[in-house]
């Protein structure tokens, strides 16, 4: 009938009416939209707030003479009295040298391994024979370094060790892996190598998964073999990984674990054996000097944020890779 009104689509009904609302909810705080995801963080932030900040208080005794019946916050200041005697220890250098000395060997060797053990593993085609050499290759971090430290000395000992007995059968003769300092020092290496080399490579075998297969089957039109094709698409495809890992390392240059020195060494070799953790175990807990132990930790995280931030500065110029 020409007297009635052309009926509004529902369409156009619907867009009038959610247009005010789609304004409304782009105006809402994005904590609110997601409230969901800000929830699964809160659990890890409260972890880190509890666990990582809020002992960052205690850092104030390596400025403090601290007693332990006084407690922090009532034990007198100090100033840098802890700090200048720790630069006048003789001792203090040598442990320094020997840390940087170590990680620096476990940066050359230990850092290429997983690097090495992923390309390897990437090239197998038979899946139970990947599988079984992950499986072996990853059980060595779980073991603890106590159990290897007991391997280490019933294979390497000087004269009851397996593989020393062996190299007396054969004429060769025993190597003194344990007690000689550059042979300990290589012993050093290679467990470590060996405990860690097989869980690293769950990294980069994780970035070798996301590399476009297209690469790969345009390489084999063009006649490409196995290592050029490792060399022009699978290390550059996985630099990004290997760069934020380097600097990560090159960050934990001036700290080093306990475990391991501590197990491994003997008094044969405490000139290269004896590292920061070690010391400050000998100084905190054992001379209870707790003011000397918490400033050379204070030392070593400033000095590996130093290195932290150098050594991603360098990758962002060189690389145009870092962490941030």
């Amino acid at each position: 009938m020409h007297g009635e009104r052309p009926a509004v689509p529902e369409t156009a009904l619907s867009a009038e009416s959610i247009a005010p609302v789609s304004v409304s909810k782009r105006r809402r705080p994005a904590w609110v939209q997601d409230w969901q995801l800000y929830a699964l963080l809160a659990l890890p932030m409260l972890y880190f707030l509890v666990f990582k900040y809020i002992p960052m208080y205690g850092v104030t005794i390596a400025f403090k003479e601290f007693n332990i019946f006084e407690g922090i916050w009532s034990s007198p200041w100090a100033g840098l009295d802890a700090f200048r005697e720790i630069f006048a220890m003789q001792d203090f250098y040598k442990v320094l040298r020997n840390t940087f000395l170590l990680n620096l060997l476990d940066l050359a060797v230990s850092f290429p391994a997983p690097i090495l053990l992923a390309l390897l593993l990437n090239e197998v085609r038979i899946p139970w024979f990947k599988k079984g050499a992950q499986t072996v290759l990853y059980l060595p971090h779980f073991i603890s370094w106590v159990i290897i430290g007991g391997m280490v000395y019933q294979l390497l000992s000087t004269n009851t060790g397996l593989v020393n007995h062996l190299l007396k059968v054969s004429g060769i003769g025993a190597i003194p892996f344990l007690t000689e300092p550059s042979y300990w020092i290589m012993t050093y290496v290679g467990t470590g190598v060996w405990q860690n080399a097989g869980w690293g490579t769950i990294i980069y075998l994780a970035a070798l998964t996301g590399i476009n297969k297209e690469l790969y089957e345009a390489a084999d039109v063009d006649g490409a073999g196995r290592l050029r094709k490792i060399w022009s698409i699978t290390l550059p495809s996985i630099k990004p990984t290997i760069m934020i890992l380097l600097i990560i390392n090159i960050g934990h240059m001036a700290s080093i674990g306990f475990e391991r020195p501590f197990v491994l060494s003997n008094p044969l070799v405490t000139d290269v054996s004896d590292v920061i953790s070690t010391f400050v175990y000998k100084v905190g807990v054992q001379s209870a000097r707790f003011s000397i132990a918490t400033a050379i930790g204070l030392f070593q995280a400033v000095v590996g944020l130093i290195f932290l931030l150098a050594s991603n500065y360098i990758s962002k110029k060189v690389t145009d890779q870092g962490i941030w």
